[in-house]
């Protein structure tokens, strides 16, 4: 390869700086697509092994409360039994139902702070363009 003349233009110069600024960018996005597809295979087999241990731990749950509707059932009726565990499932329903709606109203689902800087940026870049 013969060496490049030192009489460049600056255009040539820019042109190739930009070039040189393209290739970087599109070799640090090629990077993050793969640490994030790399990423998402971990993250995806962890979410099936979680929902897989939220399933057996819902079997345990049920099995659980069966025993409970059991124990009782030495001093009470059966139903009396299963009744007692159905209302305590309703309780702890009405709970976390509660909790879940108070939690909701409390949320901002717009993004404020990301609105607010945005806004501030295009006041700084009209206050300078102007």
């Amino acid at each position: 390869m013969p060496p490049e003349s030192t009489d460049r233009t600056i255009g040539q110069l820019v042109a190739d700086a930009t070039h040189d600024l393209q290739g970087i960018v599109r070799g640090e996005i090629a990077l993050a697509k793969a640490e994030i597809g790399q990423g998402a295979k971990v993250l995806g087999k962890g979410a099936g092994l979680l929902g897989g241990a939220a399933v057996l731990g819902l079997f345990a749950i049920f099995g659980l409360f069966h025993t409970i509707a059991w124990v009782i059932a030495v001093w009470l009726p059966v139903w009396a039994g299963y009744l007692i565990v159905t209302v305590l499932f309703l309780v702890g329903a009405a709970v976390l139902g509660l909790v879940g709606i108070k939690a909701v109203r409390r949320a901002k689902p717009a993004p404020t702070k990301a609105v607010e800087q945005g806004k501030l940026t295009v006041a700084a870049l009209k206050g300078h363009g102007g």
